[in-house]
């Protein structure tokens, strides 16, 4: 699933350059109906748990959008204010969305990770059998997947259906995870 990601990509940045080449982008966008992001904007607080987040319409510049992660994650993770975001070439197109991480008994893992295997219907051997639906693991037995976002995992990271369709859509074996605390 490599090419739409990076199609999705080129538009992106496709939308940036043409942002920063018009002076009255902000006025153009809004006329027509689109949203725009300032290059100052931040990114608003992640919506409530099982709302979607869609793709912006503008990403955002890591940097700018105050992410704890660096450029080269795909997928950023910040433990703290338990939220999750999507990147291409260091410019956030999806997120933030609630990400409920492990409890302090089943931590998830800190540091910088690749994506080993994608799972649609995973069940897990650990926990009695208990679904994972689109999981998208980056560590042995800890992954990304529909569940709670209101309730602990055993180390995985809990996230909405909406948003464990767009990470499992959206990611690719071998795509950088960052999760940071």
């Amino acid at each position: 699933m490599r090419a739409p990601k990076i199609a999705m990509g080129l538009v992106a940045l496709l939308l940036v350059a043409m942002t920063a080449a018009c002076s009255s982008a902000s006025t153009a966008g809004k006329s027509a109906g689109l949203s725009v992001l300032s290059p100052t904007a931040r990114p608003a607080a992640a919506p409530a748990p099982g709302e979607p987040a869609p793709h912006l319409a503008m990403p955002l510049d890591y940097r700018s959008a105050g992410l704890p992660c660096t450029a080269t994650a795909v997928a950023c993770v910040d433990l703290t204010t338990q939220q999750a975001w999507l990147l291409y070439d260091g410019y956030v197109i999806y997120g933030p969305v609630a990400a409920m991480p492990g409890s302090p008994v089943y931590p998830t893992p800190t540091g910088t990770f690749h994506v080993l295997d994608k799972v649609i219907d995973y069940h897990s051997t650990e926990f009695n059998n208990a679904p994972m639906p689109y999981s998208v693991f980056f560590y042995p037995g800890d992954a990304f997947h529909v569940g709670s976002p209101q309730v602990f995992s055993h180390g995985c990271v809990h996230l909405s259906w909406s948003a464990a369709q767009t990470f499992f859509q959206d990611l690719s074996v071998g795509d950088e995870v960052q999760i940071v605390a």
